[in-house]
């Protein structure tokens, strides 16, 4: 019987969502309330603690620029490779739910 690991299909799909924010709020980016307001729509439960995680997931993987400021919000920016998975011109690696692209001839 097949197995599904809730949590990496979590993980994996709130780092989707992260970029797909961060590309809409291209060119300024964004801080962490506003990502996160879009992870709680899909997890409600989600917490800024989870997301900083994926932030810094996302960060090493070179695709978001953060400014990690020690006395408030992180803001985030995404680099170019970040806008080319967003824009699903370069292949995405695995440890990010980016959907199948269906509409490719």
């Amino acid at each position: 019987m097949l197995q599904i690991d809730h949590a990496k299909v979590r993980r994996e799909s709130l780092r989707w969502l992260i970029l797909l924010t961060l590309n809409n709020a291209r060119p300024m980016g964004a801080q962490e309330s506003p990502i996160l307001s879009v992870a709680q729509s899909i997890y409600p439960d989600a917490t800024p603690l989870e997301m900083r995680r994926e932030l810094d997931y996302l960060h090493d993987r070179d695709l978001v620029d953060l400014n990690k400021s020690p006395s408030g919000p992180w803001h985030a920016e995404l680099t170019r490779y970040g806008v080319d998975i967003a824009e699903y011109t370069i292949d995405c690696e695995p440890g990010i739910a980016r959907p199948t692209k269906y509409w490719a001839g």
